[in-house]
């Protein structure tokens, strides 16, 4: 039976030729999305295909069930077959570099007849590349990079995942192992219990008064498509996403330990293990050695570890050696932000653009999560893709948002707008109607070629705009598919700094952008942080606790981020508001 994790590389492939055979976007989107749905299916996609129940997946119909039905009884799709006629094996190949696609694969194919990885690395060591429009010096380094990082990975693709898909799975599991009788804790560790970007698979730690029933259970899972491993002790299974899932049972005195030594990180573990050596003591996930009594300490719980180890228990979202260790000896580890003291979203879209709900769904959405205030930013006048909004419909939803606050009792919509940044570093819609906004979030939706110094120039030109209130994800990348745009993000937090333009944590799950590393230096240097959604629907404003978590991850504090404060006190700390009264700078 051909596996989820096949048949969305077979989707995706369809996807890629049709659109390297320029069929229209919708059709190429349709597979797209058809292959998300399968990768993340917690089913078999094959075995509901079999039962004539594949079309209950969202984003699979009447046409992909009849190709799935024929890769079943084929082993492949015919119309994958005609296309793959078409076009150079190599091609298809190309369309797989990270950050690259089939788009720019067919725009090289045309412009210089490479065909194949080859053919594409020579013509970017002949410096070709770059006066194919569009790619320029810049994309042709990039290129060169993305060619030496597939050749490094052996041609493999990469092994990471965005966390929005493995924690499900991880949160699935662990509720469904907490439920059996046998169970006592069960936790998950690894990079998903530190809400790192991206996760290789996912660690779960358990004690039960009956190991073999757990691992058992866990192996009895619909989700899971294969055991690996099996024994008393854990085992190893892999999903039907494709993802792996390590189950480790373990005494409950010793809990602590292995809790605290699989959450990680490497970094954290090794600077740990270096300071507690000159103690005397030993770290692993059997316990403490102490040098001087040859007695091993274990630990039921991760603050008796971090205890015994004379620190305050560290929060998992800081374990990532950047000097949580120092912080906690000196007694200075931060109170860092949790979801429920946020009090706004500054950042979503509606049906007026690309999203999928109306103004008026978005605001009772806000309103059930507990919110005081909701930024509506709609894409602007040149967002590119065909959603954009004119500067009179614009000015018809401002009247609108003015009639709905009338109606609203305790909750304020704020009119604002999404402006892309243009090359120039101007706003796509004139200074007099930005100015009649409550709010504008401004980003770079085009041209992302530019070389660092122009991209550079560009996101400060926009910063310094005095009717930009916020810069929205301020690098463009996209995790473990598209890498950052080239900027000079220290310059850009300077310029934010100076003028009083916040940033934004951008929480949409595959952005997270701007970084941990990133918000981190830019609340140290004294820009005002914004979490936002970035929702195209009701239910992903929900995607803020991503946001939240990049914030704990870069140490911030309730004090630092901007939506964390009423909406009175958030007013004033807009550009526009600091513009009309100085003073409110120094307060």
């Amino acid at each position: 039976m051909h596996t989820n994790a096949d048949i969305a590389a077979r989707l995706d492939e369809l996807g890629d030729l049709y659109e390297l055979d320029g069929a229209v976007s919708y059709r190429v989107i349709a597979y797209r999305t058809a292959a998300k749905a399968v990768r993340d299916s917690s089913v078999s996609i094959m075995g509901l295909t079999r039962e004539g129940k594949v079309t209950t997946v969202p984003g699979i119909g009447k046409t992909l069930e009849e190709k799935l039905r024929a890769l079943d009884e084929t082993g492949d799709i015919p119309s994958a077959v005609k296309l793959r006629a078409k076009f150079p094996a190599g091609l298809v190949e190309m369309t797989k570099l990270p950050g690259f696609g089939a788009k720019r694969a067919r725009q090289l194919y045309d412009a210089l007849g490479v065909d194949s990885l080859e053919a594409l690395r020579a013509a970017a060591e002949q410096e070709q590349v770059r006066a194919v429009k569009g790619f320029g010096p810049k994309g042709e380094e990039n290129l060169l990079k993305a060619l030496a990082a597939h050749e490094a990975a052996g041609g493999a693709p990469a092994e990471r995942v965005v966390l929005s898909r493995a924690l499900p799975i991880a949160e699935q599991i662990a509720g469904a192992l907490r439920e059996h009788p046998s169970s006592d804790q069960v936790e998950v560790a690894g990079s998903a219990r530190r809400w790192g970007d991206s996760v290789k698979d996912i660690d779960i730690i358990a004690t039960a008064s009956d190991a073999q029933a757990l691992v058992d259970t866990l192996a009895g899972l619909e989700l899971v498509e294969s055991v690996q491993q099996s024994g008393p002790a854990g085992a190893r299974v892999v999903t039907h996403s494709g993802m792996k899932v390590d189950l480790k049972v373990v005494a409950p005195d010793q809990f602590g330990n292995v809790l605290q030594h699989f959450t990680g990180s490497k970094a954290h573990n090794v600077q740990l293990r270096e300071a507690m050596v000159k103690r005397g003591l030993h770290i692993s996930e059997y316990g403490v050695l102490d040098d001087e009594t040859g007695e091993t300490t274990r630990c039921a719980t991760e603050e008796e570890v971090y205890e015994r180890l004379g620190l305050p228990w560290i929060p998992p979202e800081l374990r990532e050696g950047r000097g949580e260790l120092d912080a906690a000896l000196k007694g200075e580890l931060p109170e860092l932000i949790t979801l429920d003291e946020m009090r706004g979203d500054l950042h979503c879209h509606t049906t007026l653009s690309d999203g999928r709900n109306t103004l008026e769904e978005m605001v009772a959405a806000a309103q059930q999560l507990g919110y005081e205030y909701l930024a509506i930013t709609d894409h602007s006048a040149s967002h590119g893709f065909g959603n954009h909004v004119t500067p009179e419909a614009l000015e018809a939803r401002i009247d609108e948002i003015a009639a709905l606050n009338e109606r609203l009792d305790g909750f304020t919509v704020l009119a604002g707008t999404e402006s892309n940044i243009l090359p120039d570093g101007s706003l796509d819609y004139p200074d007099e109607l930005l100015q009649r906004l409550d709010w504008v979030i401004g980003s770079v939706h085009t041209s992302f070629g530019m070389d660092e110094a122009a991209m550079t120039e560009r996101m400060i030109t926009a910063i310094n705009h005095p009717w930009l209130d916020a810069i929205g994800h301020p690098t463009g990348r996209k995790i473990e598919a598209r890498p950052a745009y080239a900027i000079d993000m220290s310059r850009v937090i300077e310029a934010a700094a100076a003028n009083g333009t916040m940033i934004e944590i951008n929480s949409a799950p595959d952005r997270r952008d701007m970084n941990d590393i990133y918000a981190r230096a830019a609340a140290a240097a004294g820009v005002t942080i914004l979490i936002d959604s970035d929702a195209h629907g009701a239910e992903t404003l929900g995607n803020l606790r991503y946001g939240v978590a990049t914030a704990r991850r870069a140490w911030l504090t309730p004090e630092q981020v901007a939506n964390t404060r009423p909406w009175a006190e958030f007013a004033k700390l807009r550009k526009r508001s600091l513009a009309e009264d100085p003073g409110l700078h120094k307060k």
